[in-house]
Formats: structure tokens, sequence, C-alpha cells
């Protein structure tokens, strides 16, 4: 069949309809049920909140179809007075908002979710005092003398809010924890002679308070009066900078001839980086001269377990501090402090003469506080060492804020659970409550890490055989026995962390939401919580990721696969996404621009949607009001384009009815190994060991983007400079051309994972083919060997015929073994594959800006295809397939980031055959009425145009909606569909033809079917349009205002001074289908 262009037509629903016997999925399809729609999360701020305005949100979220909101409060009255708030949070009148808003969900047939804590991070209230907070063990060290100790008072290690609580004292000899030496050194600084400094106030300097900082090489030295013993250095910090963590230490005995020591690597590290810094154990040196050279060259461009490498790499550093005693290399992390990775301690660097040995090391009694003990002669380092809270709070809380929660004690997080969520139940109506909210939500994990509780020796003595105590002095980084028994001891201590996350924390909440029949969700532990990234999505009954909108500095891929991947390896089907999140929203999003994005991350494995955010607006009479302080998508009942964003809500739930269908199909599991933390690999992290996978071209282009020579930045969004060689998520979109992966964690291979037909496979359908076995990677530095129980399984799974290919592995394909790929598709083609009894469902989604016509084959066979539309709700069978060597190929042409789902239904169904021949129409419009309602303005132009370039600055600064009304005749000579395509449309656009709506243009190819609405004769045409908030907020700060009542609290606004295009710019362009 000769075709002149091909694009996915509109057919019309009723068309569709009238079939007699429709499958239950074509018919959930037209109707989707309940579950298929989105939420949203929906933020109550400062707690200005009102009833009129709850109201108003509900029922706005529910003529858009959303299917409810997760309700959550951020922030205190007292945090912004000038809201005059009254609902502060767990207040009498906080109570009263809270079951007004069941009431009215329960009005309107809507669900509501809870956060458990006020706030959005992470559990914690004013009930929780020290003792049940999160806790951390602390340490003082005193020298004292041998022979008889008698009431000796010790100083007291840290105490929060003056809370700690002994747990041993040691003796260990001074000999292998020698004191630091007492000198003070010269300190001298300057700018290597390769710099080329461009700004001399931006060389070396140092502050009054001692502050170092420098954006070109430079060199910092330490002279001593003396030689020196250095056995690691501590980086001092005030905030987070990678580059301190590159230096190259160099010694010298005269000053003029230095020798290497060791180039610093900093460790993994997530965002929330700040609670402890960081020791570098090297080669005991002895020298009168240190210096630390820095260069930006070799630097890594950043991703999210090197979170600090994403900015411009400049250096600041507090303070450097050299320490003679030595100590574990990167032990901070090492004991569950923060989430760190670092490579192992070397024997180079701390040897077994160097460590204390268990019988050297004296448990001595202590009562309040004194010390009373006999010890041999010599000097000892007498350490007592005690735990105390964390300090972290909810910090995004306002009258619910307080210390977080122990989340290894049930009976603090039962606590925490009985005085906030479940108050819900006390303090409203129970029966209303135990309708409407159904679920309890997690957010992302932001209150860092903790290393103890009161029950976490005896836990660890359960899980890891072996007592802790002896070893206690390694969470003071005071290596023990050896290194590399020091190593593993530290590592059972993080995987016992892990186990503590899930089997307490998320075990007791996941048990209280069933006391309440709630389904509980939650977002990602990593990269704040020493945990197996994946483990706690057993608990839930709905993981979540988030993925971010324009902001890359803060997107979360690993996020988003720690999410998909554990909800994949532990059989739960629904996976949610806190989605568009954005840094710093500018007022320019729409739907369009939403779209790819989206489509981007359903390809990844999610499906369904939570915008991100909706803010309560207590105004009814100031727009676009109230924001999470600019952050987030703007979505709510204020936004220009809301009731026309029903549309892209239709899109949303017709993808989410096909997407949970079945189950999805992976044919590669990767293992993340037994590294503690550990989560879900990256596709990047995977390219060296799969070249002939990911294919020579990005094998290239991943060389090149590591190298990062010269460390280039760009801007992105406005005001956020950052490094331009991070992996963008955008340039990751089908990355393995055909296969998709999971990742799955040594839980799932030891109790989960069975051989069947020889494939690996899961209690909750996932199966895989190939298992991968990664090497070295940032994750796991130092390419840990497998345990002997994993091992055993892996030599299990191969015996049965699962592929364990040998890495690299560098054919372009798994064929070899009978596993090709399931889908071939050119670049920038995302997809994601579904399969049940009674469908193959394969989702494929242009993330190109441009009409691209491909030939897709897929491993599919003995079906018909079909294509379902999600845009328009239409199903039709292709104009051109055929099946070649055991696979269907089916020719596609999508519109500009368009998307469609091709179906292999199992017993073919009457479906029409898609149209794709189409010819022009003559259809003229002489000129055009435009009406602006909120400034009661008209203008007529016999063309259409940019409103944003009228002179009338009550037009040009307009947003809003804009009527554009036009006559022109029409006589139907032949049989055919007639569709109006738009042109340019900014931003959306909603068409009535003689009063009748033919329906919304929101993304390309921006098409309406207006046959329906067509009479001879003349024709009136309306096309309703509407902009963002940008030109008017613009207008505003500007006082050229369009009209009266804009108001926000949001920060941010788009660069420079242009206005954005505003209106129906066409060309129109009419065609009949053939």
């Amino acid at each position: 069949m000769k075709i002149k262009k091909l694009f996915f037509s509109v057919l019309l629903a009723a068309g569709l309809h009238s079939a007699t016997a429709q499958p239950a999925l074509q018919q959930q399809f037209i109707t989707p049920p309940q579950e298929s729609r989105p939420w949203t999360f929906w933020y109550w701020m400062f707690g200005a909140v009102s009833p009129e305005g709850i109201t108003a949100d509900l029922e706005a979220m529910h003529r858009v179809g959303l299917g409810g909101a997760y309700l959550m409060p951020i922030k205190g009255v007292e945090q912004a007075p000038q809201y005059e708030g009254t609902a502060q949070q767990l207040s009498p009148e906080w109570w009263r908002m809270v079951h007004h808003s069941l009431k009215e969900a329960d009005r309107l047939g809507m669900q509501l979710g809870m956060h458990i804590c006020d706030g959005f991070a992470l559990a914690g209230g004013p009930w929780i005092t020290p003792r049940e907070s999160m806790q951390k063990v602390v340490w003082i060290d005193t020298i004292v003398n041998g022979g008889n100790i008698r009431n000796l008072t010790l100083p007291m290690p840290e105490a929060f809010q003056g809370y700690y609580e002994d747990i041993a004292t040691y003796a260990i000899p001074l000999e292998r924890q020698p004191e630091d030496t007492g000198l003070k050194p010269k300190v001298t600084f300057g700018n290597l002679k390769s710099a080329v400094i461009e700004n001399e106030a931006k060389a070396i300097s140092r502050d009054e308070k001692g502050v170092f900082r420098s954006s070109y090489p430079c060199w910092i030295q330490y002279e001593y009066a003396a030689p020196v013993t250095c056995s690691n250095v501590e980086i001092i910090l005030g905030g987070n900078n990678y580059q301190a963590h590159r230096l190259k230490v160099l010694a010298s005995d005269d000053g003029r001839n230095f020798r290497t020591v060791k180039q610093l690597v900093p460790a993994r590290q997530g965002w929330q980086n700040t609670d402890f810094q960081s020791t570098h154990a090297l080669p005991p040196t002895t020298a009168r001269y240190f210096r630390f050279e820095w260069t930006p060259e070799g630097s890594e461009p950043g991703s999210e377990d090197l979170d600090a490498a994403k900015w411009k790499p400049n250096l600041k550093i507090n303070d450097i501090v050299l320490h003679t005693a030595p100590r574990i290399h990167q032990w901070e992390g090492k004991a569950g402090l923060v989430w760190r990775v670092a490579s192992a301690t070397t024997s180079a660097e701390v040897s077994d003469a160097a460590c204390v040995q268990p019988d050297e090391l004296m448990n001595l009694p202590l009562y309040q506080g004194r010390l009373t003990a006999r010890l041999p002669e010599g000097k000892w380092r007498i350490l007592r060492m005690g735990h105390t809270a964390t300090g972290h709070v909810n910090a995004t809380a306002g009258g619910g804020k307080g210390l977080e929660c122990d989340k290894f004690s049930a009976t603090a997080v039962q606590k925490q659970f009985s005085n906030w969520f479940a108050q819900v139940f006390q303090k409203t109506d129970e029966a209303l409550a135990r309708r409407v909210l159904k679920y309890m939500h997690v957010d992302s994990w932001e209150c860092g890490s903790q290393n103890w509780s009161d029950n976490f020796a005896s836990e660890f003595r359960k899980r890891r055989g072996y007592d802790l105590m002896p070893y206690l002095p390694l969470l003071a980084g005071i290596p023990m026995e050896s290194a590399a028994r020091s190593e593993q001891v530290l590592r059972d201590v993080r995987t016992t962390i892990g186990e503590l996350v899930t089997d307490v924390f998320y075990t007791v909440l996941a048990d209280c939401a069933r006391r309440y029949d709630c389904q509980f969700s939650a977002e990602c532990v990593a990269p704040t919580m020493v945990s197996d990234g994946l483990m706690h999505y057993q608990k839930v009954d709905r993981p979540m990721g988030e993925f971010w909108l324009n902001s890359p500095t803060h997107d979360k891929p690993n996020d988003m696969l720690d999410a998909v991947s554990g909800a994949h390896i532990y059989g739960k089907n629904i996976i949610q996404a806190e989605g568009f999140t954005e840094i710093r929203g500018v007022w320019d999003e729409d739907p369009a621009m939403l779209k790819p994005l989206l489509d981007r991350n359903y390809a990844l494995g999610i499906n369904k949607l939570f915008f991100h955010v909706y803010t309560h607006n207590p105004w009814m009479d100031r727009r676009p009001g109230m924001t999470l302080d600019g952050i987030g998508l703007f979505f709510q009942r204020d936004q220009t384009w809301w009731e026309e964003g029903k549309a892209f809500v239709n899109y949303i739930t017709r993808c989410q009815t096909l997407l949970q269908y079945g189950h999805p199909v992976a044919d590669i599991a990767v293992f993340t190994g037994e590294e503690m933390p550990r989560r879900a690999i990256l596709p990047e992290r995977l390219v060296s060991m799969l070249p002939g996978i990911y294919g020579a071209e990005r094998v290239e282009s991943e060389r090149v983007r590591l190298a990062n020579v010269g460390q280039p930045t760009r801007v992105r969004p406005v005001g956020v400079t950052h490094s331009a060689n991070m992996a963008d998520p955008e340039d990751w979109v089908n990355p393995m051309r055909g296969y998709a992966y999971d990742s799955f964690n040594k839980d799932a291979l030891l109790r989960l994972a069975k051989a069947e037909n020889g494939r690996m496979v899961l209690p909750g359908g996932a199966s895989y083919k190939v298992l991968v076995l990664p090497g070295a990677r940032p994750m796991n530095p130092d390419n840990l060997p497998l345990s002997a129980e994993a091992q055993a399984k892996v030599d299990e799974l191969r015996a049965a015929g699962v592929v364990i290919p040998q890495l690299p592995y560098t054919a372009d394909d798994f064929s070899a073994f009978g596993l090709e790929r399931d889908v071939v598709l050119p670049a920038d083609m995302a997809y994601t594959h579904r399969s049940g009894e009674e469908y193959e469902i394969y989702f494929v989604a242009n993330q190109a800006d441009s009409l691209r016509t491909i030939t897709a084959s897929f491993r599919v066979n003995d079906r018909t295809p079909q294509l379902w539309d999600a845009v328009t709700g239409s199903i039709a069978r292709p104009a051109q397939w055929k099946e070649a060597e055991g696979r269907t190929e089916v020719t596609l042409s999508l519109p500009a980031q368009g998307s469609i789902f091709v179906v292999f239904p199992k017993e073919a169904s009457e479906v029409p055959l898609e149209q794709t021949e189409r010819e022009p129409v003559a259809l003229s419009v002489s000129e055009w009425t435009v009406t602006f309602p909120s400034v009661r303005k008209s203008v007529t132009r016999p063309l259409l145009f940019d409103w944003s370039q009228e002179e009338d600055e009550k037009i040009r600064y307009y947003s809003g909606h804009a009527i554009y009304k036009g006559v022109f005749r029409w006589k139907n000579e032949k049989e055919g569909r007639i569709i109006l395509r738009l042109g340019k449309v900014a931003n959306v656009a909603t068409v009535r033809v003689n009063s009748i709506t033919c329906g919304t243009a929101w993304t390309a190819p921006y098409e309406v079917d207006i046959t329906d609405a067509l009479r001879n004769g003349s024709n009136v045409i309306e096309v309703d349009v509407v902009n963002t908030w940008a030109n008017a907020l613009r207008g505003a700060d500007q006082d050229k205002a369009p009209f009266e009542g804009i108001g926000t609290n949001a920060k941010f606004r788009l660069p420079g001074d242009e206005l954005l295009p505003a209106g129906w710019l066409g060309p129109m362009e009419v065609y009949r289908l053939k």
C-alpha cells in the first residue's frame, strides 16, 4: 500500500464502541477502572488552609479525572506568618480541616492517603524523645598511665539534648593507637605552575576562618619543625565538596623533593552527606613536609552516588587534619554513620601489627561515668563508647515537627504511627476515615542514617552469628585484628543495619497499615540510609520512585530503578512514581512538555503517576497562588490549563490501564552484589561489562563522557550551574537496544529465585534468561567475591540452564543462547513490554521532537497486531505489518514525542483498519476575532497571530484563555473523516465547531476530528487557546499585570526579558482521511 504520509489518525471512539463483544481489556481501555487514574500529592503550606479552598481543590481534581491525593502538610504557621494560617498541625482547627477533606472526598467518590508524619520526611514528631529517636555510636578517649585507677571521671561523649547512654569502655595499649603530634605546622599555599589563572580573585586563598578556596589547580603545604608520622588525613568541610576528597598527598623530608603518598579518591556518597567528615587512610608516612595538590582534571561528572561531583569544580576546605593513630579507610561510612561506599583498607595502609588484637583489648567497668580499674604498666587509651540521638527531625514539618523515631525499635515506630496517622481515625469520624483514607505513605528518606539502638548488639549476634562487642572500637574507626577482618566486621554491621530497616521499620508500618485496611506505599531508602535499596519493597504494597522535570542535578533515575526492580523481584504490580518534581519552576510547563518525560518513565516500568505537586491555594481571589516555594510542577486548580489538562489525564489513565496488565518482561537480571549499601545498577554502569549489547557507538560516547575533559558545565534550570557530562536519563532510552533488565539483590537470589525451563524465575512472575554478575564498579569498587551461599545458588542456576555470560560480553546479542532482542527499534525510541494470558502489550514512545516513520520488530508471531492510541482512545489494525523469521514487523509513524501501544491479542478481534492516507481539503477563514475574557478585550485579524507580540500590554502580558472565532463554508462531497490540524499552539487548544466540542489538542500533531460537528453551508469555529502563567507573571513583576488578582509565593521566572509565544500560531490545515 502506498503511503503518502504516515501518522496515527484520530478514529472516533463511537465507531469502535459499536462492537457487541469487546474483550475486557478493550472495554477498560475505553472506560478505565479507578485504579488506572493518576493521583497527586496535595500539600497544605504553612497552615494556610480554608474549607472553601479544600472543596475547590477536591472538586477540581475530580473534574479532571484524578483518583485521589496524598494529603501532606508542609511547614508551620510560624514559618510564614504573612499567610495568616490558622490550621497549625495537630491543632483543633487542623483536625477540622482534615475532617472536612475526608467528607468532601467521600462526597466526590475519591480516596485519600497521608504520610506517616507531618511534612514529607520521614517519620518523626514531638512525641519522640531522644531515647526513642535515631541513634548513633559516639565516643571520647582519654590517655592514662597504667596502674591503679580510682574514681577517674571520664569525659562524656556527645550528648544530644543531654541524652547519652554508655555501651562499653575499653582500654587500648597506646602503642596501637598513638597520640597525634603536638607540633603545629606552618601552613603555606599557592597555585600550581600549570594553572592558567584568568581571575585572580578565584586563585587559592585562605580567609580569616582558615577556609581554603580555589578555582584553579593549587597546593597546600604543612611544614613541621620535626618529622611526624601520618597514617590518615581527615578532611574537614563546612558542607559538601567533592574536590576536597581528590587531593594528591605528597611527602618530603627537605621541602624540595616530594614523593607521592596517595591520590585520594572520594567515597560514593548521596546528597545528604554532611553528617560526618571523611577520613582517608594512608600508608604510614614519616616526613617534615606534607603537601596536598589539587587539580580538577580527572573529575567525575557526577551522579546520584557521587552527588557533590555534579557541581562546579571548585575547591573549598575548612581544614586538613593529620592523624598518627591508624584508622580504617573512610570508616565513617563503613561504620554506618552515613551512606557511603569506599574501597577497602589495604594492608599497606593498616598492617596487622597496627591493629588492636582482641586479646589486647580490655573491657572496663564504668559506674556513673567514673572508672575504677587496674591496668598493666604503660600508657593506655581509654575509649568510652556510647550512643546518643542523631538529632535528625522531620525537617519539613510544622506543628508535628520532632525527632525522627528509632528505625530499629518496633516500639518507637509504633508510637510514631499511633501519634500521627492513627490519630486521623480518632480525631475525625472513624467510619468516614476508614472509607476514604486508604493509603499510608512513607516519602523519600531525608533523615540520614543510624548505626545503633538498644537492640543492635543482640540483633547483630542473632543475624551474624558472633558477638559484636569485642569489635566495637571498629565503630570509632580503630582497626582490629587485621584490615581484612575489620572490613568484614564493618560490612556485617552495615548488613545488619540494612536488614533492621526492613525487618523493623517497614515491617511494623506494614502491620499498622493493615490494621486500618490501608495500602502501604513508600519511596526509596537510598542514598541516605545505609540499606539494600530494593529489600524494603517486599514489605510495601506500592513501591514508589521519583522523577524530576528540567532538574538534572536533582533527578532520581536510580530511585526509579530501585522502585521498579524492587517491585518486579518482589511481585508488586502497581509501581508508583512521584512525577514532575521541579527544583525551579518557571511557569512554562504544559502537558506537551510533560509527556515525553512521562513516557520515558513508563518505559522504565512505572504504571501509576502521582503528580508533584498540587499545592493547596487557600485564597479564592489570588492566582496562581500558593506553591511549594516555587518547587514542583504547578499542578492545581489555578493552573491556566487545568481544565484542558483533563485530556492529558485521560492519556495517563489509558496508558496505566494497559501498563498495569499482566507482568513486565525483562530477560536480563543484574545482581547488585553483596557490598552494603547497595541499590539498583544504572545502565551506564554496565556498558563496559556488556559492550556488545550496548554497541560500539555507546561504548565510545560513554568513554568520552566519563573522561570529562575540561569539566564542562551548563546551566539548567535557570541559575543552576552543574556538570554537563552527567548521565542524563534522556540519553539512556532503551540502552540495551531491545533487551530490558532488572536489578536483583541477595535476598531475592537466595530466598526467591528458582530455575524453570532454563530461566531464573521469581514468585511474583519475573523471569530471566540471562544472569549478569557485574565486576568492579563504583558501588562495588573492590569487586567483592560472592559469598559461599550466593556462589552455590549461582552454580545451581547455571547448571539449570540460566545463561551467566563471561564479562566483558562482546557479542551483539544473546541469540547464541536462544534469546533474541524483545524489540528492535531505532535510537530515541523508548519501550516496555507487558505480558499476560490474553495479550502481549508493547508501549513504544518516540522521544525525538520530530515525526518518525519506522519499522519495529517484535519477538511475537502468529498474532495480529493492533494499535491502541492512548491520546485519542482509538484502536486500529496497522496498515502495514508482516511476519518474518518468527517475529512481527509493524510500520509505525509517530508524531513528535508521540507514543502508541502495539497490542498482540491471543484471540483476534474486529477493529478498524488504520487510515494512513489523507488528502488536503480547502477550508478558509477570512478573519479571526480573538476574545480575551479576563481583560474584556477583543481583536480582529485576518491571520493567526502570537498575542505576546501585541502592543496592548493587557494582551501582550495576558495569560489564560483566549477564544479564536471564525466562519467558514463547508460542503461535504466525499466520504472520510475530516481532521483539523492546528499547527503550532501555545499551549493547549480546545476546538468547537457549531458549539459542538470536538476535542482538545495538547500534544503533537495537534489534531482534532471535526467530522461530526460539520454541516453544509456556514460553520462557526471556535478555538479556545490557553497559554501558561509565564507572561502574566512577567508583567506583574514589572507592574504591568494584565488583570488583578495575580499573586504567588513562587520565586523563579524564565531568564531574560522575552515573553513566551502565546496563542494559536498555525498554520491551520484540514485533511480528509482516505
